[in-house]
């Protein structure tokens, strides 16, 4: 009876005991499990090395799509802990396109708050060096989610350029090379419609009053740019060379211009126009058909469309290339003077075995 008397003060003691044991167990565990929620959203997950580092996010992409662009980057320290807040913050009902630049130190909060509100970081669009329809959609393209193929469409189709005021010749003319902020995502369709707003804004007043007073429409002289642009990468000798295609079209002559026969030939890596190139016929050969080709043979720049618009006023109506190849021309308001500056050059072309 003594034994079964003190049972139940044995099982209080007991009790007594586990109870702390329990406590220091869930405050353990409390402790834990907090430490590890603060690590999940706020310690540092994002390591870029200090390099510039962006994550693309195609237009319907899944969750598991998304999930594995971010952590095929590279920098994704804890990829299961990342993926674990995505969950919390219902990144898989959210998952929007786009081009995110991932910044060093950030936590998975930060970047999955990010990528759900879609804060997308704007591409810096820039183009030039660009001759082609199809070379402009491919550099378009490298930087946008839009295809080469999707570009080159709109590009190439007639009925759809008449919409802007464009023909297939003309339409490069409307891509003022400058840089333009826009986002990954756009669609080709509303990169035409930025692209000519940014052409109306860049042909204000006064730039078309110019082209007024010289007789073109600004098409034209974007056309003109091209050719100049061609001539000469020296910014400060290009109204130079306006001037001289500007007296040759007022005057009615040929504008007898290199660049345009080597476009319509479509070989960009002849060096010396010969006869057989002059031959060729193409609306772009300018020695044999007057006045202006029927487009641009390239994406003019500023300085060319601004060097057409403020030419040089003078009498020459030659120029050729000099003999010390330093990219400056000589030029001429005789054949017999202009004649001279030719066998010079061509003197040296032969002195350094360029024969095409």
């Amino acid at each position: 009876m003594a034994n079964d008397a003190n049972t139940p003060r044995r099982k209080r003691k007991e009790k007594s005991k586990l109870v702390p044991g329990l406590i220091v167990l869930f405050l353990f565990l409390f402790v834990s499990f907090s430490y590890y929620a603060y690590q999940i959203v706020y310690t540092a997950n994002v390591d870029t090395k200090d390099q510039d580092t962006y994550v693309l996010i195609p237009t319907g992409a899944t969750y598991e799509q998304a999930m594995d662009s971010v952590e095929a980057t590279g920098v994704i320290i804890d990829p299961l802990s990342l993926r674990f807040m995505s969950k919390l913050m219902d990144y898989d009902q959210l998952v929007k396109p786009g081009r995110y630049k991932l910044e060093h130190g950030w936590g998975n909060r930060q970047l999955i708050g990010v990528l759900r509100l879609g804060e997308q970081t704007p591409v810096k669009l820039t183009f030039n060096t660009v001759r082609l329809r199809n070379q402009l959609a491919e550099k378009l393209a490298a930087d946008l989610e839009p295809t080469e193929e999707q570009l080159d469409s709109l590009l190439n189709n007639q009925e759809y350029l008449k919409e802007f005021g464009f023909d297939t010749a003309t339409v490069v003319s409307m891509f003022v090379p400058n840089t333009y902020e826009v986002y990954w995502t756009i669609t080709a369709p509303d990169l035409m419609k930025r692209m000519k707003t940014e052409y109306d804004k860049f042909w204000n007043e006064e730039r078309r009053a110019k082209a007024d007073k010289l007789g073109l429409s600004p098409q034209e002289v974007s056309t003109l740019a091209s050719i100049v642009q061609a001539e000469t990468a020296k910014n400060d000798e290009k109204p130079r060379v306006a001037g001289v295609y500007l007296n040759r079209l007022n005057k009615g002559m040929l504008l007898q211009a290199d660049p345009t026969v080597i476009f319509g030939v479509r070989d960009f890596s002849i060096r010396r126009v010969l006869n057989a190139h002059l031959r060729h016929d193409s609306p772009y050969n300018t020695y044999r058909y007057k006045g202006l080709p029927p487009g641009p043979i390239n994406v003019p720049t500023i300085s060319s469309i601004d060097a057409v618009l403020n030419p040089e006023k003078h009498s020459y109506i030659y120029f050729c290339a000099k003999d010390d190849f330093s990219g400056y021309h000589s030029f001429a308001t005789t054949v017999a003077e202009h004649q001279a500056n030719a066998r010079r050059f061509h003197r040296a072309l032969n002195e350094r075995n360029i024969m095409k």
